[in-house]
């Protein structure tokens, strides 16, 4: 796995990023970091009360319209690291009460990464990522990974093709979810902390109430009860990329967020909801 006719993600791009090309998310071969932080904000069995140490890097392969990360996905943006660097930095935040290491958008970085996860770190490893994912790159993460945290955004193709230019989403997210779970088997807890498993969110659209049920009937239909969390997210918050695309340019529901939650319910998923405050940019860490 390296830069050169690079295949990472389901974009298939084929560049030579070694030599300055560049494909769908933008990158180069330097790996960029945007952020790093003791993030207090993620699900309470992840944060806990250290908070995740939290790494975001810049550029992403889905390039959602909608991102709250806008900042520093599309750009992308960043610090340069190394492999040695990016394992210093997350021996920091462990050393400052991380709970966990928590990659943000990390695919695309691989190469990258991966070294840096050698030898194993002493708390669990967490992939935060768009579920926009290869089953083949997502084998050379197998032992390395103790907690899958994939988004689950669309099973509306047409919508995941507005919104992400990604027409293929539901049957490659699903297929890359269904790999996750084959690695870390079912949920486990060390008390109120979730030590391995997979985790699956779900960002509720406004005006997009039969995309959220048809997420939640996969789900439903693939997994039992427990054997993967739901984090079943209303904290959609407009952002300036999206002010003149309507229904995006406003927030969900109180009618819609209760439409979603019932058939959560329904479907008999375990996991996490949020209050109608989440949808705040203060809760979008500053980059």
């Amino acid at each position: 796995m390296d830069y050169t006719q690079c295949r990472l993600c389901p974009r298939d791009c084929g560049v030579d990023r070694t030599a300055g090309q560049v494909g769908f998310c933008g990158c180069s071969d330097v790996a960029l970091v945007a952020k790093t932080m003791l993030h207090p904000w993620e699900e309470p069995c992840l944060a806990g009360g250290g908070g995740s140490g939290a790494i975001f890097f810049g550029g992403c392969s889905l390039g959602c319209r909608y991102c709250q990360n806008h900042a520093i996905s599309a750009g992308p943006r960043g610090t340069p690291v190394s492999a040695a660097e990016l394992r210093q930095e997350m021996e920091r935040l462990i050393a400052q009460g991380a709970e966990n290491i928590d990659l943000v958008t990390p695919t695309q970085y691989l190469p990258t990464i991966i070294p840096a996860l050698k030898p194993k770190l002493p708390v669990p490893v967490v992939y935060n990522c768009g579920g926009y994912e290869r089953v083949g790159t997502l084998s050379r993460l197998e032992g390395l990974v103790d907690i899958y945290l994939p988004d689950l955004k669309y099973s509306d193709s047409g919508l995941a093709q507005r919104l992400s230019g990604a027409a293929d989403y539901f049957p490659v997210a699903t297929a890359a979810i269904r790999e996750m779970v084959r690695q870390t088997g079912p949920v486990v807890w060390s008390g109120e902390r979730v030590v391995r498993g997979t985790i699956l969110r779900h960002l509720i659209l406004p005006g997009q109430i039969e995309n959220s049920l048809g997420v939640l009937d996969w789900i439903g239909q693939n997994f039992a009860p427990g054997q993967v969390l739901v984090s079943l997210m209303r904290q959609y918050t407009p952002m300036p990329q999206v002010a003149d695309c309507p229904p995006l340019n406003r927030r969900v529901t109180q009618q819609e967020y209760q439409a979603v939650l019932s058939w959560m319910y329904l479907n008999r998923l375990e996991g996490f909801t949020q209050e109608a405050g989440a949808a705040d940019s203060e809760f979008i860490p500053d980059f």
